[in-house]
């Protein structure tokens, strides 16, 4: 259960920061989000980023921990990755 929670937050984590781009926001949305908006978008990123580790490290330990971290990060970023390359096919 520990593995999923990790995996959700660092997937909301890689979201967030992805939305804090330009470029996907003007994809996504059309224009360009305010720049108080995008700043919080990626402090809430990066926060749960750090989450996402202090669970893992949390339920495993550093070791083995920071092991399923780098898993779990690299799964969700190519999860949004080929969201939004999905995203702009569709669009396309």
């Amino acid at each position: 259960m520990t593995h999923v929670l990790i995996a959700l937050v660092s997937l909301v984590a890689f979201a967030l920061l992805a939305l804090a781009m330009d470029r996907q926001q003007s994809d996504l949305f059309g224009r360009e989000l305010p720049a108080s908006l995008t700043r919080l978008l990626r402090s809430g990123g990066w926060a749960a980023l750090t989450g996402s580790l202090a669970l893992a490290v949390q339920a495993q330990g550093w070791a083995l921990g920071l092991v399923a971290w780098c898993g779990h990060i690299s799964f969700s970023a190519a999860l949004v990755m080929l969201g939004l390359i999905a995203w702009d096919r569709r669009k396309a």
